[in-house]
């Protein structure tokens, strides 16, 4: 059944207690208001990314002796790979002092094998070490920002139901914020309950792998890529 961004508004007027149910009707410059503060809403879950819960998958080719791409709309970057041919490639993630405040030696151009993530206006770029030496195809899977919607744009098309019902009691919140009075306390607990639950929905995956310098499998180093293009002897 389809669920509309003008039904999400009304319903969050009415739960707002700003119009009164049954003896109110959200007028035009409410509706047009509650979009504003929608559209509102949802760019800043961009900045809050554990709440939200999808993950999307994107891929795009590299470019030989390239470091930077920029990715639209990326707000986390979970696992990075690319492969040659069926064979898949590990990336590992660094953080931002490792990347750039380590010595190496630059303008390399191999397999890479660690990149870091930085926002940017519109999405995040993405850093990638050592340079392709081809124009490999990479996978990207993170979360990306919400987009912007629209009145008579159907929510049950782009959101779960849980999720359209989170962003009604969030909207109502932010219209009570707007009009600088509290929402009522079983509602606001209402809210608190459904964060908690997101958080929950899909969590970043904190497990550590720990590399040995004592194990017998191969892993990327300098001297692989450099001497070997990094392809590993069985």
């Amino acid at each position: 059944m389809a669920y509309t961004v003008t039904q999400l508004i009304t319903r969050s007027w009415y739960l707002s207690s700003i119009v009164a149910r049954d003896l109110e009707t959200v007028s035009g410059d409410q509706l047009n208001e509650g979009l504003t503060m929608l559209n509102a809403l949802l760019s800043f879950k961009t900045a809050q990314q554990r709440l939200i819960p999808y993950f999307n998958e994107i891929e795009f080719n590299g470019i030989i002796g390239e470091e930077k791409y920029f990715i639209e709309n990326l707000v986390m970057a979970e696992t990075l790979t690319f492969n040659i041919s069926t064979i898949r490639y590990q990336m590992s993630n660094i953080d931002r002092r490792e990347y750039f405040g380590t010595p190496r030696a630059d303008n390399i151009e191999s397999l890479p094998y660690q990149y870091y993530i930085e926002r940017a206006t519109g999405g995040a770029n993405v850093y990638m070490y050592f340079l392709p030496l081809q124009a490999y195809p990479f996978k990207l899977r993170g979360k990306f920002s919400l987009e912007n919607v629209t009145l008579n744009q159907d929510l049950s098309l782009i959101y779960d139901a849980y999720y359209i019902e989170y962003l009604r009691y969030g909207l109502a919140e932010y219209m009570c914020q707007e009009y600088n009075i509290s929402m009522s306390p079983q509602a606001a607990k209402q809210l608190k309950e459904f964060e908690k639950i997101l958080i929950e929905v899909s969590p970043i995956d904190y497990t550590m792998s720990k590399l040995s310098t004592l194990q017998k499998t191969y892993n990327f180093n300098y001297a692989i890529a450099n001497l070997s293009r990094g392809y590993l002897p069985p």
